[in-house]
């Protein structure tokens, strides 16, 4: 049944998605009745603003939930998977930025301009991807659906802001002692930030060598696109930026395909903008992307280490706190208004 001026909540307020899941819900003019700030106790008393007014923030318990409708989750997997069920059990529709649900059979994992029906079969909890896998999607997909793929390779340059706002206050720190030929010492992140790049933090797996969002992005990459057997190699890199993330991908089609087909493709869908202008070398970059909800594709070209012309390249910016978490997460509380 679809909600109707729902009476919303969203935990993990104070951290860097939900101060963007709040901004996305005044932007977008989202029809609710009455929003509640969640977070833990260390941020309650805050005031936090929305639609001219200020709203408390409050410590979230289990017991949180009562008289709320749909609950937006942004506070890491642990407070998801202790949390979400509570709000579940007194009536909420809960929509999770955590991995809490993700690979969960029984939860849809959602990107509105790719697999929006798989709302239908939520039970009460629908999860957002990863903010890479949600990025790749929205140009995959319609390339998927006009010519099908049947392989893929991913180079990640990932932002700050995906390890969240510590870690952008990080950078930000990191680069000023840099510039000023101070010591710095990292906290947030294992190396140096301020003009360094570094793969992804997280464990690797000694069989396969991907580490686990390399793993995580293809496993959400097959499961949003509904191809579970579709060969994926990742590669995940942290960079100093803020905001957007940006990836370079390869994808080897069954038959020959024209760039100019595929730049037609992505020019007509949902949620895409290109940037390809190659003489004026402008391309989608971060600067570009960071601030606004469209995924930039631009290099769009053959592979020229493939002659038999199956095999396009193309490089695709995002913003990761806007597309890649907190907007995908509005455009599902917008879906199941409808």
């Amino acid at each position: 049944m679809p909600l109707q001026n729902p009476r919303v909540a969203i935990v993990g307020a104070t951290g860097a998605v939900g101060t963007e899941l709040i901004a996305c819900l005044q932007e977008r003019k989202f029809p609710l009745s009455s929003l509640r700030l969640f977070a833990s106790e260390r941020s309650a008393g805050r005031t936090l603003a929305f639609r001219d007014q200020g709203l408390p923030v409050e410590v979230l318990t289990e017991d949180s939930f009562a008289g709320i409708d749909l609950a937006l989750f942004s506070a890491g997997s642990g407070t998801s998977r202790r949390f979400a069920p509570a709000a579940v059990r007194h009536g909420a529709i809960v929509v999770d930025n955590s991995s809490a649900f993700r690979m969960d059979d029984a939860v849809p994992l959602v990107v509105p301009e790719v697999n929006a029906a798989a709302l239908a079969a939520h039970n009460g909890i629908v999860a957002v991807p990863n903010c890479v896998a949600i990025i790749a999607a929205v140009p995959l997909w319609p390339l998927q659906q006009a010519f099908g793929i049947t392989r893929l390779i991913a180079a990640t340059y990932q932002a700050a802001s995906g390890a969240g706002a510590a870690a952008m206050a990080e950078l930000r720190a990191s680069t000023g002692a840099y510039l000023a030929g101070r010591p710095f010492s990292p906290t947030v992140l294992r190396h140096p930030y301020a003009f360094n790049l570094f793969s992804h933090d997280t464990p690797v797996d000694p069989e396969t060598g991907a580490n686990d969002e390399e793993t995580k992005v293809g496993r959400e990459l097959r499961k949003i696109m509904r191809t579970p057997e579709l060969p994926i190699g990742v590669t995940c890199v942290r960079v100093p930026v803020l905001r957007a993330h940006c990836i370079a991908l390869t994808l080897e089609l069954p038959h020959p395909v024209a760039p100019d087909a595929v730049r037609a493709i992505l020019a007509a869908a949902p949620g895409i903008r290109i940037v390809d202008d190659a003489e004026q070398n402008h391309f989608p970059m971060p600067n570009e992307a960071s601030g606004q909800g469209d995924i930039l594709v631009g290099r769009i070209r053959r592979d020229s280490s493939d002659p038999s012309g199956r095999t396009i390249a193309m490089f695709v910016a995002g913003d990761q706190l806007l597309k890649g978490a907190a907007l995908n997460a509005v455009q599902i509380a917008e879906r199941l208004l409808l």
